[in-house]
């Protein structure tokens, strides 16, 4: 059976030297093609119903998600076998940042239109990143971490640092820790998004240091399960107000996130805009099939588009932080969806 990167090169009719990059393009009037990075999360889950909600709201035709399974190999087929479908444009969910390159490509060669989301390639050609600003991510939970702990451990368990979601994230904790809480120490777990990986470390790490006072979780979506099991095993769970409660901060703002908080077993967290992600996706991807291009400014929805160091744009969505004082909020999109 002929792989689909090979299906992609016999549609092109160069199957010896790929596809050629002034051929007339396919973009327009058509299907979007869905890929996320994965979907045993509930944001992810979350923004996958939500995406198919615009589409159809938006009047365009979208095909059924396709889910890579945290594979970077598996996403570059992902978009050939949709662009061989007859996608006219694509939604992407990167799993690598670097790695997504040839995907890009092939979608540039065939003059399809692709929309990256939650994520940023480092190359190739998108018409618009859709995500909210990650360092910030970080810099929130810096500083409700920081002023809550003062002085000593705190755990960042980070996502896959290939991908630039979770290196912004990073860098955006830890230099604000850095520069802004000297007498904190911040140890920091790459879990890669894997919640068995974030479960295993975690315990190992609470095993030689059972005075840590804080933790990161980069994804709640993925980690707020095993963080707290972890730590009821350990019988080292305390609501908020105790005296040994550790103070956890989470970034996506998924239901279950927000039940723990109102519980007291985390304090806060950053909540991603998936419904916001899922609505301007499918903006962006209809338009630039249309052929219409975009430039930096206000974007009159509340965001602004940036030019990033690459030359790519990126509309930076609002992402509230979220504790006991607003968790109930009604526009809080993790409110508005079941757990």
């Amino acid at each position: 059976m002929a792989t689909a990167a090979t299906a992609l090169a016999l549609v092109c009719g160069l199957a010896a030297t790929g596809c050629d990059g002034g051929r007339t393009a396919r973009g327009g009037p058509g299907p979007v093609g869905v890929i996320v990075p994965l979907l045993n999360s509930p944001f992810w889950r979350a923004y996958n119903a939500a995406v198919h909600q615009q589409a159809k709201a938006q009047k365009v035709e979208a095909l059924p998600t396709v889910n890579s399974l945290s594979d970077r190999e598996k996403q570059i087929s992902d978009i050939h076998t949709l662009i061989v479908q007859g996608a006219k444009g694509l939604i992407i969910g990167p799993v690598d940042s670097a790695a997504i390159r040839p995907g890009l490509h092939a979608a540039r060669r065939e003059g399809v239109p692709v929309v990256a989301v939650n994520d940023v390639p480092e190359s190739g050609e998108v018409k618009m990143v859709v995500r909210a600003d990650n360092r910030a991510y970080g810099q929130k939970a810096c500083r409700y971490l920081g002023d809550s702990v003062k002085t000593g451990k705190v755990v960042q368990i980070q996502g896959d640092l290939a991908s630039a979601s979770a290196r912004d994230r990073s860098e955006g904790f830890s230099s604000c820790m850095a520069k802004n809480y000297p007498g904190v120490e911040v140890l920091d777990l790459p879990a890669l998004w894997q919640s068995d990986k974030a479960a295993a470390d975690l315990d190992a790490l609470l095993s030689t240091n059972p005075d840590i006072k804080g933790i990161y979780l980069q994804a709640g979506g993925v980690y707020l399960a095993p963080t707290l099991s972890t730590l009821r095993r350990r019988d080292a769970l305390f609501p908020a107000g105790s005296s040994k409660h550790i103070t956890i901060v989470s970034n996506d703002g998924v239901p279950q996130e927000l039940d723990a908080i109102r519980k007291g077993e985390i304090d806060a967290t950053v909540s991603q805009p998936v419904d916001l992600y899922a609505k301007y996706a499918i903006f962006y991807i209809k338009k630039a099939m249309a052929g219409q291009s975009f430039k930096p400014g206000p974007t009159g929805h509340g965001s602004t588009v940036v030019s990033l160091p690459s030359g790519l744009l990126e509309d930076r969505l609002p992402a509230p932080i979220v504790t006991k004082q607003n968790v109930n909020d009604k526009s809080l999109w993790g409110n508005r969806v079941e757990g």
